[in-house]
């Protein structure tokens, strides 16, 4: 049974989304590895991975924590990385004392710390409970990166750096965000693992410690 057009033309418009990643430095293929080897400096000193989304998303920022407190694919220490939208008790509170826009904003203002990073994942990029995740992310000192649909858009101006899947398609952003979300976590893996086997910096002694 041969495939419907519809099929094709969704695998068409992924393969279209995966080749302008994988050349796009700035907000595709390069900035998601990028990621992973910053986070592989933060989290082993003790900074910590944040993530939220909606929807989908939610289910993608999860599926990202999962790999950094579990395992991506070899054996590894775990690594603090939480996902706010499971924090379901906090989530359904916040919602119903301040509104859906803060049930992010506020335990970014809770858990976040200067040096932290919070990965904010959108197909829209215009998500308003998003938008106040970023800005308290920003007042507390803590990095904003963004996953979003097609730019410009209000989230990825928000951040300090972000990746966009220029397509019409949610679909596609979706999966394309999964491949970025691998991405970072390989690079993760390896930038970890090449830490590891550099050689530890003699340590020199002061007269006064000796």
């Amino acid at each position: 049974m041969d495939a419907t057009p519809t099929a094709r033309q969704h695998c068409a418009s992924l393969q279209e989304a995966l080749t302008s990643f994988q050349h796009d430095g700035r907000t595709g293929l390069a900035e998601a590895a990028e990621w992973g080897r910053r986070l592989a400096r933060v989290l082993p000193a003790g900074g910590r991975l944040l993530a939220a989304g909606n929807g989908g998303s939610a289910a993608q920022a999860q599926h990202l924590t999962a790999e950094f407190v579990g395992r991506y694919r070899e054996e590894r220490p775990p690594f603090a990385a939480v996902a706010l939208h499971a924090e379901t008790s906090a989530v359904t509170a916040i919602g119903n004392d301040y509104g859906f826009e803060q049930v992010f904003a506020r335990q970014v203002a809770a858990h976040g710390r200067a040096g932290d990073v919070l990965l904010l994942l959108s197909t829209s990029g215009g998500s308003g409970n998003l938008l106040a995740a970023a800005d308290a992310a920003r007042d507390a000192g803590v990095r904003v990166w963004a996953m979003t649909g097609p730019p410009p858009n209000p989230l990825a101006a928000r951040a300090d750096a972000a990746v966009t899947v220029d397509s019409p398609s949610t679909a596609t952003v979706q999966e394309l965000h999964l491949v970025a979300l691998h991405v970072v976590c390989e690079a993760f893996d390896e930038a970890l693992t090449g830490a590891e086997r550099r050689p530890a910096p003699a340590v020199l002694f002061s007269r006064e410690a000796a």
